[in-house]
């Protein structure tokens, strides 16, 4: 049995393809502004690294902001759904999934797989990816190395407005008052896991919580999560994959 499950997220498209419920192959692609494009392009790498043809696949199943694009899928399903399927493949005594991607932020309650609850914010950037975005340019770094400056500092300043437009002039303002970049990261990573901690506490995380999508790859907001929640999160391999693994393993079940 060969499925493929396709996430087209907002900022990047993830296919896996599984075989026989335990091989696994994946691959990563910028989303741009095609949904489609991109994710025949991660189909098509996917099935390139996997040695596989297309006519040999069984199912492809799309999940994420743009499920219901991908034409060539045989069935869309909720991202939440996904999720919940592609951490329990990795583990099983998960009872809470908190996902910062592009555009959302997803915190779900799970249990032997099942989601039991879930929040999600995709009404404004604040505490996604886009809101980290932002605010790196405003600091002029790369976004990559956002968490590493927040974790340098000693004492992180202030940041009081999780609108992205305000919280980029109030990043401009600090640093016109002498705040380090280094503070100033501290500050972002912190008012995100602050956010974000308010949302898992509504839905009752409380232990065996995994931390995934594009966000969780940010050293920094890890830190800042782990210590707002007062647990540490599990990490899977790939933070990114887990959706479409979830939608490959749904078609393979």
């Amino acid at each position: 049995m060969i499925s493929v499950g396709i996430d087209a997220g907002s900022a990047t498209t993830k296919a896996v393809l599984v075989k026989d419920d335990s091989s696994i192959v994946h691959s990563i692609h910028p989303t741009a502004f095609d949904f489609v494009s991109a994710a025949e392009k991660a189909y098509e790498d996917v099935l390139r690294v996997a040695g596989i043809e297309r006519k040999d696949v069984d199912s492809v199943y799309s999940t994420g902001y743009g499920r219901n694009n991908i034409n060539f899928a045989n069935k869309a399903i909720s991202e939440i759904t996904a999720h919940a399927m592609g951490v329990y493949h990795f583990y099983s005594e998960v009872k809470g999934i908190i996902d910062i991607g592009g555009q959302d932020c997803k915190v779900i309650a799970v249990n032997d797989g099942k989601v039991t609850d879930f929040l999600m914010n995709d009404k404004c950037a604040a505490g996604t990816g886009k809101f980290l975005e932002y605010t790196a340019r405003a600091l002029e770094v790369p976004i990559e190395e956002l968490g590493n400056l927040a974790l340098a500092s000693e004492s992180p300043a202030g940041i009081t407005s999780m609108c992205t437009v305000f919280a980029e002039s109030e990043v401009i303002s600090l640093r016109a008052k002498g705040f380090s970049k280094e503070d100033i990261a501290a500050g972002l990573v912190e008012s995100i896991a602050r956010r974000v901690a308010v949302m898992a506490r509504q839905v009752g995380l409380k232990e065996n919580v995994a931390f995934v999508g594009g966000v969780a790859k940010n050293t920094g907001i890890k830190a800042a999560l782990e210590k707002e929640l007062g647990i540490s999160l599990h990490m899977v391999p790939e933070p990114q994959i887990t959706g479409a693994l979830g939608a490959a393993l749904y078609g393979n079940s």
